[in-house]
C-alpha cells in the first residue's frame, strides 16, 4: 500500500479487536495530521478525522504521531508503531444492572480490585476519603486521556500537592460493575497507586459481611 506524500512517512501497526460477533483486524496504515487512515479485515483504506466511524464501527478517538487511539464497543487501545499486536474484548452487551463484586481486606484493611479505565487495565485501592477517581498521568497516557485539556488543579494528596487535571472519563469498570462519565482526576506527581473514589462509589451499594466489602451498582 502506497500514499504519494514523500514529506511524510507511512507508520504501520497491527490491532485486533473483537466484535461482538466476530475479531475484527484493524491496520492502522497512515497518519496525515490529525486524521488516520486505517485498514479493515484488509478492505479499502478508511481515512478518519478524531471522532468518526469506520464503516465497521471501528471509532478514531485521537491521535498522536506515531500513534492513534481507536474504540471498539467502548472498548480503547493505542495502536502504536512497534508494538505487539492488540486484542480488545469487544462489549457487545454492558454486564448485568445487578453485578456484583466482594472485596476482602488486605494485612492492612484496605480493599484493592482490578479494573478497567476507557479499556485500559489499572489495579485500584478503593478510598471513600477520596473525591475522585484519582490516577497519575502515565496511566491517564495509557487509558489514551487528553488530560491538558481538563482543569488544572492543586490537590492534597498523602505525599503533600499535586499539580492536577480534572476530567471525565468515559468508561470505568470493577468485576461487572460499568460507569459512564466518571469525574476524575489526573495527578502529575504523588500518587503512587490508582485511587476508586466517591464519583464512583456514591453510585454504588456498600455493606461489610463479616471482613469483606460487597459492592453493588445502584444507578
Amino acid at each position: 500500500m502506497h500514499f504519494d506524500c514523500p514529506a511524510r512517512k507511512l507508520i504501520y501497526a497491527l490491532a485486533f479487536v473483537s466484535t461482538a460477533s466476530c475479531a475484527a483486524e484493524v491496520e492502522l496504515a497512515g497518519i496525515f495530521g490529525s486524521r488516520a487512515v486505517l485498514v479493515i479485515d484488509g478492505g479499502a483504506p478508511q481515512t478518519l478525522a478524531v471522532g468518526q466511524r469506520s464503516r465497521e464501527g471501528v471509532k478514531l478517538v485521537s491521535v498522536s504521531n506515531p500513534s492513534a487511539t481507536v474504540d471498539v464497543n467502548g472498548e480503547r487501545r493505542r495502536i502504536s508503531i512497534g508494538e505487539a499486536p492488540l486484542r480488545i474484548a469487544g462489549t457487545g452487551t454492558e454486564p448485568s444492572a445487578n453485578a456484583t463484586l466482594r472485596l476482602v481486606p488486605d494485612a492492612r484493611g484496605h480493599y484493592w480490585t482490578q479494573g478497567m479505565v476507557n479499556g485500559a487495565s489499572l489495579r485500584f485501592m478503593v478510598d471513600t476519603g477520596a473525591t475522585y477517581v484519582a490516577i497519575n498521568t502515565d496511566e491517564a497516557k495509557r487509558a489514551g486521556i487528553d488530560y491538558r485539556a481538563g482543569q488544572q488543579v492543586v490537590m492534597n494528596t498523602a505525599n503533600g500537592q499535586s499539580l492536577a487535571w480534572l476530567v471525565r472519563l468515559d468508561r470505568v469498570s470493577i468485576g461487572g460493575i460499568v460507569m459512564h462519565g466518571v469525574e476524575a482526576s489526573v495527578h502529575e506527581s504523588g500518587l503512587p497507586v490508582a485511587l476508586l473514589g466517591m464519583s464512583f462509589v456514591n453510585r454504588l451499594d456498600m455493606r461489610r459481611e463479616g471482613g469483606d466489602l460487597v459492592l453493588k451498582k445502584r444507578y
